[in-house]
């Protein structure tokens, strides 16, 4: 079993990449769902707003806080290459740092930026919507499956 500073870490793992899986799950399986079922303007206001919103101090240490913790893990795991748990190390550390920390640069973040350029109310908010909304959420539950499977794989490595 894996013990020490190590043990620490990994428990540390679990609990960011577990929080991090919550509030993506959240964001899925129901305030997508109550957003894209407002008018067009409201839910772009919205989801513009939830979007400055989301990066606040709180929230930013949980999300870059645990993608620095599973590089550390990765770095750690690669040095010390433990007798236990190595596999489930590496592949909680990679979900996270690809599925969910990577995923939220190359796939969700663009599609924020690009609904914050857009006026609420005007045409090409109105028909960009329904396109953000599907193509969001559904990288979102890729966000959602890869940061649970870490918590998973890290949980994993502890028994």
């Amino acid at each position: 079993m894996i013990d020490g500073p190590y043990f620490v870490l990994t428990v540390l793992g679990v609990l960011g990449t577990g929080l991090v899986a919550g509030v993506f799950c959240g964001f899925s399986t129901f305030v997508m769902r109550g957003l894209a079922a407002l008018p067009p303007g409201q839910g772009v206001a919205a989801m513009n707003a939830i979007n400055v919103a989301a990066l606040t101090p709180p929230f930013m240490a949980v999300f870059l806080g645990s993608a620095v913790l599973c590089a550390v893990i990765a770095v750690v795991t690669f040095v010390l290459w433990p007798q236990e748990g190595t596999v489930e190390l590496l592949v909680g550390s990679a979900l996270y740092l690809f599925g969910s920390f990577g995923v939220t640069m190359v796939a969700n973040v663009p599609r924020n930026d690009a609904l914050l350029k857009l006026e609420p109310g005007s045409s090409e908010a109105a028909s960009y919507w329904p396109v953000y909304v599907r193509e969001w959420t559904m990288w979102n539950h890729v966000r959602t499956a890869a940061s649970a499977g870490a918590a998973v794989a890290y949980v994993l490595a502890l028994t």
